[in-house]
C-alpha cells in the first residue's frame, strides 16, 4: 500500500504578488514569490503589425499594442534554410561542402502592415521597445517547444555522450508514439535527465496543446493583440510543483482559484482534483506558520533542535554555512557530540538551500570529525537530504581543510535578493565605523582643508553620536586642531545622517 503524500502547497494571492508555499513534514520547504509590478513580458506572444521596415538597420519596428513598438532585428527573424548537399565527386570521395545560402535582408523578408507572430526576448527599458523574436518557444517543465522546427536538441549541461543519445533516442520514439504529424521541434532541458517516460509524454502534450491555442488565438484576433502570456506563479506551480507525493493545492482567492481549475481542467487534469479553496478564517499563511519561516530565512542563524545552530552568509561569489554545536552538550562525548549535531545539520541545510533558494557555489563548514566513518556518514546523510531537491545539486567531499563544496543551479533569485537590499547604512557590510574613527576621519579632514582654504569658520554637521563624543571625550582633541589652525570649529546635529556620514561647512 503507498504511503499517504505528505506535500500540501499553499498559494497565496494578494492583487501585489502571489507567494507560493510547499509545506511537508509540519515544515515550509520551499517558497517562491511573484510581485505583479515585477512581472515582465519576455516569453509573451504577441500578433503584431509591421509599421517600419530600416534597411539600413536590417531591423524593423512592430505594434504589438504596448505604449512603444517592438524591436525585431534580421538575426530574430525565423528563416527556414534548406540543408546543403554535398555532392560527390567523380572518384566517389565527398568534396566540401557546398556554402549555406546567406539569409535574405530583412526588406526582402517582411513589408510595412504585414502582420507577424512575435514574441518577446527583452522587456521594454526606458526609452527603447521590447526586443522581439519570431523564432517562437514554448517553455514546459523538462522540454522546450520549438513549434517551427522538427529537430530534438539536448540541453548542452546535460553531461555524457550516452546520456545525450539515450535522452535523443527515448524523445523520438516518443514523439513518433503521440501525434508523429505534429511538429518535433524539442529542446531536451537539465531537469529531464532523470525524467520518466510517462513525465516526458505529459510535458509533450501540455506543449503541443498550448501551441494550438496560440494558433488558434492568432486566428480569431486582429493585431496587434496579446494571444499568449507566460505563465503566472500560480500556474507555474500547478505545471512544475505538483507530483504524486502532493496531498493538496491550497488556494486563498476564489477569483484565482475558478482560473486555476479552468487551466487544469484544460492542459493538466491529473491536478484538477487537488485543488481547494481555502475558506478559513485565519490567513491561509498564518496555518503553516508560514511568515514566521520566511522572517527566520532572511536571518543568518538557523537553531537546531538539539540546541546547535548554521550561520549562513550570502555573498556575491558563495555561500558559506557554518555549523556549531552552541548548547548541545549530547549524552556520552564530545565526538559524539560533534557527529550528531552534523547529522542534525545536513537535513537543516538541505532544507535552507530549498527554502532560501541558494545557488551558484556553496561552502560548509562541519564541525571537525576525527573519524573517517563519521564523515562519511554525515556526507552520504547529506547526500540524501539533497536527493529531494527539485534543483540539481552536484556535491564534492570533503577538502583537506574539513570543508565540503557543492554547487546548486541557479533557477531564480535568492529569497534574500528578492525581498531585501543592502543596508543604505553599511553598504552591506554587516558593520560600520566607530563615533571615534569617524571623529578622527573629520579632525583629519578639517586639517587638510585647512591647508588649501581660509575660512572663517569649520563647522561639523554630523550624527548625534559623532557631536557627543566631540563635546565630552574628544573634546581635547577638537580644542587643540582649533588652536593649531587658528579657526573657530562650530558643532552641529543632523539627525537623518547614519553615524558614518558628515558634512564639513566653510563659513
Amino acid at each position: 500500500m503507498n504511503p499517504m503524500p505528505e506535500e500540501d502547497i499553499l498559494i497565496n494571492i494578494t492583487p501585489q504578488e502571489t507567494r507560493v508555499a510547499l509545506v511537508a513534514h509540519a515544515a515550509v520547504q520551499e517558497l517562491h514569490i511573484e510581485r505583479s509590478l515585477e512581472r515582465g513580458l519576455v516569453g509573451n506572444v504577441y500578433l503584431g503589425k509591421v509599421v517600419r521596415v530600416l534597411p539600413g538597420m536590417q531591423s524593423a519596428f512592430i505594434d504589438i499594442g504596448l505604449d512603444r513598438t517592438g524591436f525585431l532585428h534580421v538575426a530574430d527573424l525565423w528563416q527556414r534554410q534548406s540543408i546543403p548537399v554535398i555532392p560527390a565527386d567523380a572518384s566517389g570521395t565527398d568534396a566540401a561542402p557546398a556554402p549555406a545560402p546567406a539569409p535574405l535582408p530583412i526588406e526582402k523578408l517582411i513589408y510595412e502592415g504585414q502582420t507577424l507572430m512575435v514574441q518577446v526576448l527583452k522587456d521594454p527599458i526606458n526609452t527603447k521597445g521590447a526586443r522581439l523574436t519570431t523564432q517562437i518557444s514554448l517553455a514546459g517543465r523538462m522540454l522546450v517547444h520549438l513549434p517551427q522546427d522538427d529537430h530534438i536538441g539536448i540541453s548542452q549541461k546535460i553531461d555524457g555522450v550516452d546520456l545525450r543519445i539515450a535522452l535523443r533516442e527515448r524523445m523520438t520514439a516518443l514523439l513518433s508514439e503521440h501525434d508523429p504529424q505534429a511538429s518535433q521541434g524539442f529542446i531536451v532541458r537539465t531537469n529531464a535527465e532523470d525524467a520518466s517516460d510517462a513525465e516526458l509524454a505529459e510535458d509533450i502534450a501540455y506543449l503541443r496543446k498550448t501551441w494550438r491555442a496560440v494558433q488558434q488565438r492568432a486566428h480569431e484576433v486582429g493585431p496587434p493583440a496579446l494571444i499568449y502570456q507566460e505563465l503566472s506563479l500560480a500556474q507555474r506551480v500547478l505545471r512544475d510543483l505538483v507530483s504524486d507525493a502532493t496531498r493538496s493545492v491550497q488556494i486563498d482567492s476564489r477569483e484565482n482559484f475558478d482560473l486555476l481549475q479552468a487551466f487544469a481542467a484544460e492542459y493538466m487534469p491529473r491536478v484538477s482534483g487537488r485543488l481547494r479553496l481555502y475558506r478559513g478564517e485565519r490567513p491561509l499563511f498564518e496555518t503553516a506558520n508560514v511568515d514566521e519561516e520566511i522572517e527566520r530565512a532572511l536571518g543568518r542563524r538557523v537553531d537546531l533542535k538539539s540546541g546547535g545552530y548554521l550561520i549562513v552568509d550570502q555573498t556575491e561569489a558563495m555561500t558559506t554555512i557554518d555549523v556549531n554545536t552552541g548548547g548541545f552538550v549530547g549524552a556520552r562525548n564530545f565526538d559524539d557530540t560533534i557527529y550528531r549535531t552534523n547529522l542534525e545539520a545536513t537535513q537543516a541545510i538541505a532544507r535552507q538551500l530549498r527554502l532560501r533558494n541558494l545557488g551558484g557555489i556553496i561552502i560548509i563548514d562541519f564541525i571537525d570529525m576525527h573519524s573517517s566513518q563519521h564523515r562519511a556518514a554525515v556526507l552520504d546523510e547529506l547526500r540524501k537530504a539533497l536527493a529531494r531537491d527539485k534543483v540539481k545539486v552536484t556535491v564534492s567531499g570533503f577538502s583537506q581543510l574539513g570543508l565540503v563544496e557543492l554547487t546548486r543551479k541557479r533557477t531564480r533569485d535568492s529569497l534574500a535578493h528578492m525581498l531585501m537590499e543592502p543596508c543604505p547604512t553599511c553598504g552591506g557590510l554587516g558593520q560600520v565605523k566607530t563615533a571615534r574613527t569617524v571623529c578622527y576621519e573629520i579632525l583629519r579632514e578639517i586639517l587638510r582643508e585647512a591647508k588649501q582654504f581660509n575660512p572663517r569658520e569649520f563647522r561639523i554637521v554630523a550624527n548625534a553620536d559623532v557631536i557627543d563624543l566631540f563635546l565630552e571625550e574628544e573634546s581635547r582633541h577638537l580644542a587643540s586642531l582649533s588652536d593649531f589652525i587658528g579657526k573657530p570649529v562650530s558643532l552641529q546635529v543632523e539627525p537623518a545622517f547614519s553615524q558614518q556620514q558628515y558634512d564639513i561647512v566653510l563659513t
